[in-house]
Parts: C-alpha cells; structure tokens; sequence
C-alpha cells in the first residue's frame, strides 16, 4: 500500500489539480509538483510541496506520479516528450486523473508497461468542489492489485471504483460526460420553459427538488443558471473535448448516441460564439439565443 510517507509527484496545478495536490499534502504524503506556469504552485508550496525544475526532476524520487492535465496531447507530451517515462523509478505507479480517450490510455498504459512503469487511467466527477472537499468520484482503469495498492492515495482525494482494465476508466468518464450534458440541457431548457410560462425559475427549482428529478446536476448546475454565475467549474471546452471523445468511441462501436450528438451540437454552437471558456451550465445561453 502506499501509505504516507511515500513521496508523490503531481504534475498539473489547475482548478481540479491544486486542491488535489493539497488534500495528498495534507494527508501526509511528501509531494513533489510541477505546472508550466510555477506560480500556480505557491500555496502548494507553503504547505510543504517542493517545486520540480521540470516534468522529469519532478518524478526522479516518486513511487507514485499523479497527473492532472488538460488532454490526451498534453499527457502523451509530459510522459514521453518532456522525459516523465525515462526520470521515473522502476515500477514506480502512473496514475492518470485527466480525462483523455480511453484509446489513448490504452496505448500510454503499453507504452509505460514497456519502460517498465505501471499505470491506471483514474478520471474523476465532481468538479472543483469535490476536489476541494476530497468527495471526488474516481473511476479507475487497470490492473486490480495496482487500483488496490494506490487506495490510500485515492482516498486522500475521493471515493475509487476500479471499472475495468486499462482504458476503462476513461470510458467511465465518458458515460458519465454523456449523462452530465445530457442533464445540464435537460434542466436548461426546463429552467427555460419556466421563466417563458410566467413561474419564478428559482421557486419551480425548489419545488422539484424533492422530486424524480432530483439530482446534482438541479442542485448545483440550476442555481448556476438562476444566478447568471458561469465561472468556470467545468469548461465549455472540455466538456466538447469529452463529448467529442464520446461520440467517437460511440461510433466504433456502432452505436448511435441521439442526446449526446445534439448537446454535443449545442455547446459547439456556444463555444463557436466565443464563450467555451464559461461553465458548462452556460449551456442555458444557448437555449434562450434560439428562443429569439
């Protein structure tokens, strides 16, 4: 198991990177952090983490390499480009929490068993506060006695289910991208449909609380729309990045997804007016702009 104090390198220090960084310090693990821009890393810093030179200064001691960054490119970059496969200790555990393409974590989760690395495709749900609050869902990919060996890790930061091998963590994530857009646009047009009938928007949210549609996405994503609040929790832009990844994998399989197509089409529709860099439950801008 590895238990504090096995020291941990976390490369990534963006909105869902840093308060994951900061939950493994405070669990007491010695962690070890890199991000291009080093600023980012200050109240990491402050807390106890040591500041890489470089993706590969940053891993040269780990036994566990956690990343958090923002797609498959970037990954693939960091491991084979910027030197994290050739600085890492042998055997040492790579666990990938961005989400990327389950073909590209298959072919990383190969390329790393061949540098004599181990590796687990571990995305999460939950956005920033999960982070912050250490609640996030992690759906991990890979070997079981690896899911089993890095528990302690992901405990520190949220709750593992080990789906499958390799691969199958970042389809995890996909179904669970499916499932959140599909819901962000559900309760959009609902929120939509209330305001344009006369009701309050906020008081029709409360009153189907308590009901069948009760759920995350109406708690939080709703009261982001009645509040006109669209800093970014979750990316436009990622959440088209996920989608797209989706669809792909969707049609590979010869499989025709109808609701994530069209929502797919509706945030694209948003981003392309210059607004993929807001929360994703701006998706209601894009409802009322048809309405007009």
């Amino acid at each position: 198991m590895l238990y504090p104090p096995v020291p941990i390198s976390f490369l990534g220090i963006g909105l869902m990177g840093k308060p994951m960084a900061m939950n493994l310090i405070k669990r007491g693990y010695p962690v070890t952090v890199w991000n291009r821009t080093p600023s980012k890393a200050a109240e990491l810093m402050s807390a106890g983490a040591r500041l890489g030179k470089s993706p590969g200064d940053a891993v040269r001691h780990a036994e566990a390499v956690v990343l958090m960054l923002e797609k498959g490119a970037v990954v693939t970059d960091i491991l084979f480009t910027q030197g994290v496969a050739d600085a890492c200790r042998d055997r040492a555990l790579i666990i990938d929490m961005s989400s990327i393409a389950p073909a590209i974590a298959e072919d990383h989760a190969r390329l790393l068993a061949r540098a004599g690395l181990r590796y687990i495709d571990a995305p999460v749900s939950g956005g920033t506060t999960g982070a912050e609050k250490a609640t996030l869902a992690i759906m991990a990919g890979g070997e079981e006695a690896d899911v089993i060996e890095a528990t302690p890790i992901f405990e520190a930061m949220g709750n593992v289910t080990r789906v499958g091998p390799h691969g199958r963590g970042q389809l995890c994530k996909l179904v669970n991208q499916c499932i959140v857009a599909v819901t962000i646009g559900a309760v959009a047009e609902g929120l939509t449909l209330a305001k344009a009938g006369g009701a309050d928007p906020a008081q029709v949210r409360k009153a189907i609380m308590g009901g069948f549609c009760e759920s995350r996405i109406l708690e939080l994503h709703g009261q982001r729309m009645i509040d006109r609040n669209f800093v970014p929790v979750g990316f436009i832009k990622n959440q088209i990045k996920d989608l797209k990844a989706a669809l792909e994998v969707a049609g590979k399989l010869g499989l025709r997804l109808p609701l994530t197509d069209q929502v797919c089409r509706l945030f694209v529709a948003l981003a392309q007016a210059g607004k993929e860099e807001l929360d994703h439950s701006a998706l209601i801008l894009q409802i009322e702009a048809m309405q007009l």
